[in-house]
């Protein structure tokens, strides 16, 4: 799927309709499409993949898996929360939503050290990475 600029050239918002199931909103009864962070849809996309291995991870650990979803969920909601703030709390919220990215990827290396999976796919790791290096950018 295409994503379409929003109206300033060059920035990195963009139209959200690029992960699965989202990015439409509904508006006094019409479908609308939302501006917002490429980070951010990249992180819904991430999370849809980690769904299944949350339930390989809360089958042997709950605890984790709990923390795991929790500091996931914290990605998406400060960008969103970043988005709309301004001055030192912008860099704040993405520094937050950093952080809590490196949390999710850590919850993901202690289940593979503990034997709950196998290994993190090569894809979602990069995923993650990739994520990590917008929010340090977008938090400096």
């Amino acid at each position: 799927m295409r994503l379409r600029r929003a109206r300033y050239a060059g920035s990195l918002y963009t139209s959200c309709a690029r992960w699965r199931g989202g990015g439409l909103f509904e508006r006094n009864g019409e479908r609308k499409k939302d501006c917002m962070l490429r980070v951010y849809c990249e992180v819904l996309a991430v999370i849809v993949l980690l769904r299944g291995v949350l339930e390989s991870i809360e089958r042997r650990d709950s605890d984790l898996a709990r923390q795991m979803r929790r500091a996931a969920a914290s990605v998406a909601l400060n960008i969103s929360e970043g988005s709309g703030s301004r001055g030192k709390n912008r860099g704040a919220r993405y520094s937050n939503a950093l952080g809590s990215m490196r949390e999710t990827r850590a919850c993901l290396d202690v289940a593979v050290a503990l034997g709950y999976i196998a290994v993190v796919d090569a894809e979602v790791a990069r995923q993650i990475d990739g994520i990590c290096g917008s929010l340090y950018r977008l938090s400096h």
